[in-house]
């Protein structure tokens, strides 16, 4: 059977963060509660043909899963349970802040199946924490953390973020050094981006009181992540995430390998049967465009290439029944002339087509060159 991943989209959140772009709200608890319905009725009324698939992950994310009450999560689970066949040990994980978890709800998660947790701590320093909008302290953090171990999670993810306005490099580091110490599973190294329509877009003057780190700061602590990391046991598998052996996230490295996936929930987005789809805020599947082959090959290098491990020339051929070299040879030898791209030989019919660490610092760029005219 052929794996298939779940997203499930939860958009409330006790307030929105400054550097939010997602779709997020503030809501009642009648509206979350009726959401919930929407969202289990739209699982049980899915009526494509699934019964040769079975899922291998479901990510539940938002917004702020850990808001609702657990009782919630618990039903849309069961929904999903009912619906789908499953592999042996499906990754079942759901984002959290700290500050919604508890002791009880910890264990209803765990009951439902839930076995990975990722917390969104994004720094260690309070001041960058409020700066951020985000509604915890370090210490909230913590606490949630503890917990979490307490009740049985041993597959936790941190979000860290870096380049936050009034950001050092002292102050990063020991963002990063505090989060070793405590030995997650799992790190998502993130550098903030000022996306349009988010508070900080609207709020520009802001950055006079709590300037940006410079772009030699921002370039430091780009390095400075992967260099501590590295150093305290974790090895990067994309270009913003690092994990302990065995721990990377599969729900992930399914995107990148263009695993198909089903998206319930406001706003969310599927890939299934070649074809794309989204949810709109009527709980409504709007079908988008059949991709053409040219921007599915696209698709496929841009996201296989943000693996440490790169793209699969057999996965290419499997997938397009063409050859990579027949697309990319001229860009291939480019690239690998200019040091940006390395070519591991795996068999006498498969090659690994990876990014060097000076291409992943400039990925943007030699992605460009995986553009098809």
């Amino acid at each position: 059977m052929k794996n298939l991943e779940i997203y499930i989209h939860i958009p409330f959140c006790i307030r929105k963060c400054n550097y939010c772009d997602f779709t997020s709200i503030v809501s009642d608890e009648t509206i979350k509660e009726r959401y919930v319905e929407k969202l289990i009725k739209s699982i049980e009324n899915f009526n494509s043909d699934v019964s040769s698939y079975s899922v291998s992950t479901i990510f539940i994310g938002g917004g702020t899963p850990s808001i609702l009450k657990p009782e919630f999560i618990s039903k849309i689970l069961k929904a999903i349970y009912s619906k789908f066949i499953f592999v042996e040990k499906p990754e079942i994980t759901i984002e959290a802040n700290p500050g919604t978890l508890n002791r009880e709800k910890l264990k209803i998660y765990r009951r439902s199946g839930i076995n990975r947790l990722s917390i969104g701590l994004q720094s260690a320093d309070d001041e960058e924490l409020s700066i951020l909008g985000r509604i915890h302290s370090y210490e909230d953090f913590l606490q949630s953390f503890n917990l979490a171990r307490e009740a049985g999670f041993n597959n936790i993810n941190i979000d860290l973020m870096s380049a936050i306005p009034n950001q050092t490099i002292k102050s990063y580091r020991n963002t990063l050094r505090k989060v070793v110490e405590l030995n997650p599973e799992h790190i998502s190294a993130y550098s903030l981006i000022i996306e349009e329509g988010t508070p900080f877009f609207k709020n520009i003057e802001l950055f006079e009181k709590y300037p940006l780190p410079s772009e030699e700061d921002e370039r430091e602590m780009y390095y400075l992540t992967r260099e501590f990391l590295s150093k305290n046991g974790y090895f990067r598998y994309e270009i913003s995430n690092y994990a302990k052996e065995g721990y990377e996230c599969k729900h992930n490295l399914g995107y990148w390998s263009m695993t198909p996936y089903l998206g319930f929930g406001v706003s969310a987005s599927s890939y299934f049967e070649g074809a794309r789809f989204k949810v709109d805020k009527n709980f409504q599947i709007i079908e988008e465009e059949k991709p053409s082959i040219k921007s599915n090959i696209e698709e496929f290098m841009f996201l296989g290439l943000r693996k440490t491990k790169g793209v699969s020339s057999k996965d290419f051929r499997n997938m397009f029944n063409q050859e990579l070299e027949f697309y990319y040879k001229d860009n291939i030898d480019k690239l690998m002339k200019e040091g940006l791209l390395e070519k591991e030989i795996v068999s006498m019919d498969e090659y690994l087509l990876s990014l060097t660490d000076k291409g992943i610092d400039v990925s943007n760029v030699v992605l460009s060159e995986f553009l098809l005219d």
